[in-house]
């Protein structure tokens, strides 16, 4: 207090003013990068673009919320209505903050939590209403000025209640609820148990008729491509047609058997390519549904003018033309000259932003996918539409992470500001972060997943063969593949053993298998062998560091497991076994040499001997797989040298147990779990994920050929 009291009023008021001022100025400058970068999530997987986007996102609601509380504390302070002239005009400014508050069509929720916390948001957005409302009524003088803010308030008053209405909507109750059919109470058993008493009774003689199936007749509109491949606009109509469907999987509900007949008959007909892009476009209206304004703007239900798209469009240009108008008449009608500069042009400043910011909210909503289908009836308009460079967007990342177990234990890579990220806590998430690196998803191994995935559908019969495929994870294919191949048992059991469900668990499996693969390619490599450059050896490779990743960085993907434990415990026996042969290793952690180095340490770790299992030696404290893996890795080796077999051979029974485990672990993530990570840039593992779905190997669906009635044979 002593201090305050040293502060001289002049400062202070100057201080007051200069804090509004920036204040305001910040305000609109996260609401320009929240409309900005909003969307950009969906087909990104930067980790500085989420960063940003979490930073502006949490201090959004926070620079509101302080401006209107200083604004008030303005117009309290001024107790009568001779009202200073740069009090009117930093009062003007609470309308503008209600729009920011109202938030961009581009982003309402940065993770699935937020949509839960929507009575939170409503309490906050109703008591920044009343504080904007209570503002404007202290600053009431009949001018010109307050006269102009009436629009822009009632746009920040609409916005606010759309941002509540979507959160609510998007929230797991709402969502659920809103996708659960009629109660179906089924046949009346009492009246037909009574006309059974009844006829029995009068000394009939009563039996039931066999049951009398009434199979439903099965729509095929939307199920027969009619191209091949599908051009754009037939992808966005099959996708749509989808996404109305098996958006039940993102509520845990069941999909009909008809659903899945239905889905199974397209995509058994199309190419891989036109199969994953169809995908895409249904998870980006998943994702618009969940995090943007979607659910209010192309819903029915979501206001009394907003019956469609369009609506939807003319309600924006309704926003756009009140603060048109509101920006006309302050830059050529209201006299200016009685305000202070400095207001004035953060005044313009906020008008402009809001402009722009409602013109580029425009521009997007126009070159939506939603609105596309909208226009699709109109030839002309989609084909111009089309062409505008916001609709060429990509709507995934069409990445997939690495990370590779030996070449982080051999390429170290010390931190930055070491001190400095331990302080924070941080230093083990950039550890991690630190060999991670990303690659684009190759079309090949698109159409290998889809290829193996498809054929596992073809004899998809019953719900119990379902839960089975959904619960393989590549011991049939081995069981299949090498039980007569002229290798010893003790490799056969080696293999086999390495991806049973019922002796290994899921994590460990995936530890085995990916040192495996990098020693089985390591060796190739020394071999020259032309087998590690065909398609089914370079899949492999993604995919063994894809699920790596997965379970070091992503592990809510994965089932339940101590894979951590494993992957750190693996990596310290790595790491003791590199550093006592440090000499022999070479190398450096640069380009070449780094490759050479790798080389050189699988070698050495495919010369250990490992005649005795590992377990037997070491006990079970620590949770290791390296050499478990060097034994799998030379029983996979064997197989090359089997008769019929040889290295592309072997590559191929490799990729195909990958592929097993990657739908393993794909049928076994819950939904929220790959509903969160649409706002990552997407992963591989929710697309194949929903890719199953579509071909029947999904455990949310109902076996029924149709509705079942009892008929009663009198005689």
């Amino acid at each position: 207090m002593k201090v305050m009291q040293l502060i001289s009023p002049g400062v202070s008021k100057f201080w007051n003013l200069l804090e509004i001022r920036i204040l305001v100025l910040l305000s609109l400058a996260i609401q320009t990068i929240l409309t900005l970068t909003g969307r950009k999530r969906k087909n990104s997987a930067s980790d500085m673009l989420s960063i940003l986007l979490w930073v502006t996102y949490m201090v959004a609601d926070w620079a509101v919320t302080v401006s209107l509380s200083v604004l008030s504390n303005h117009a309290r302070s001024s107790c009568d209505h001779s009202l200073d002239s740069n009090i009117v005009i930093t009062l003007f400014w609470a309308p503008f903050l209600l729009l920011h508050l109202g938030g961009p069509d581009t982003i309402t929720a940065y993770s699935l939590e937020d949509n839960e916390l929507w009575r939170r948001h409503l309490l906050t957005l109703v008591s920044q209403v009343v504080v904007a409302a209570y503002v404007l009524l202290k600053a009431w003088t009949n001018t010109p000025l307050n006269i102009l803010a009436i629009p822009v308030f009632l746009s920040g008053v609409v916005k606010c209640g759309q941002r509540v209405w979507d959160l609510w909507s998007a929230s797991s109750e709402k969502f659920r609820e809103s996708m659960l059919s009629p109660p179906d109470p089924g046949p009346n058993y009492a009246r037909y148990m009574e006309e059974y008493s009844s006829k029995k009774d009068e000394g009939f003689k009563v039996s039931l008729e066999k049951l009398i199936r009434f199979p439903i007749e099965v729509e095929n509109s939307y199920t027969e491509p009619v191209n091949n491949p599908l051009d754009n606009l037939e992808i966005l109509q099959y996708a749509y047609g989808f996404f109305a469907t098996f958006k039940l999987l993102f509520a845990d509900l069941i999909l009909s058997f008809h659903d899945i007949e239905k889905s199974q008959s397209f995509f058994m007909k199309i190419s891989s390519q036109d199969a994953f892009e169809v995908i895409e476009v249904e998870l980006g209206f998943i994702y618009d549904v969940f995090y943007t304004k979607a659910v209010l703007a192309y819903s029915f239900v979501g206001g009394f003018f907003r019956l469609s798209s369009l609506c939807c469009l003319t309600l924006r240009c309704v926003n756009f033309i009140s603060i048109i108008s509101v920006s006309m008449v302050f830059f050529f009608i209201i006299e200016k000259h009685e305000y202070c500069r400095e207001n004035v042009v953060i005044t313009y400043v906020l008008v402009a932003g809001a402009i722009i910011l409602e013109l580029y909210a425009a521009i997007l909503l126009l070159c939506s996918d939603w609105m596309m289908l909208s226009l699709k009836k109109h030839s002309l308009l989609y084909q111009a539409i089309s062409s505008l460079p916001f609709t060429t967007s990509k709507r995934w990342s069409n990445t997939m992470a690495q990370h590779n177990l030996i070449s982080t234990c051999l390429e170290y890579k010390p931190a930055n500001c070491r001190f400095l990220t331990k302080v924070l806590c941080i230093d083990a998430l950039l550890e991690k972060h630190r060999y991670k690196y990303s690659k684009k998803v190759p079309s090949k191994l698109k159409k290998v997943i889809f290829d193996q995935l498809s054929n596992k559908s073809r004899s998809v019969s019953d719900i119990k063969e379902c839960k089975k495929f959904c619960d393989d994870r590549g011991y049939e294919v081995l069981e299949g593949a090498i039980s007569s191949v002229g290798i010893s048992d003790g490799d056969r059991e080696t293999i086999k053993e390495s991806v049973d469900k019922l002796k290994v668990e899921f994590d460990k499996s995936i530890l085995l298998w990916h040192i495996a693969t990098d020693l089985c390619l390591s060796s190739d490599k020394q071999k020259d062998l032309k087998s590690v450059k065909t398609p089914h050896c370079k899949a492999s490779k993604c995919l063994s560091n894809y699920l790596l990743y997965l379970l070091v960085m992503c592990p809510v993907m994965l089932p339940n497991g101590i894979g951590q434990i494993r992957f750190r415990d693996t990596c310290a026996e790595a790491n003791e076994f590199f550093k006592e042969r440090k000499s022999k290793l070479g190398g450096g952690n640069v380009g070449k040499m780094l490759h050479t180095k790798k080389l050189n340490a699988c070698s050495m770790l495919l010369q250990v001997n490992t005649e005795i299992p590992p377990s037997k030696v070491k006990g079970d404290r620590s949770k290791s797989v390296l050499f478990d893996a060097c034994r799998l890795a030379k029983s996979l080796q064997s197989l090359a040298t089997a008769k019929e077999w040889d290295s592309a051979k072997k590559w191929e029974l490799i990729c195909h147990v990958w592929v097993e485990m990657l739908s393993y672990a794909a049928s076994h993530c819950q939904w929220n779990h790959h509903a969160q990570q649409l706002t990552q840039g997407g992963e591989l593992l929710t697309h194949v994920w929903l890719l199953m779905a579509h071909l029947g190997i999904t455990e949310q669906f109902q076996i029924s050929l149709g509705h079942e009635r009892a008929k009663l044979n009198v005689e």
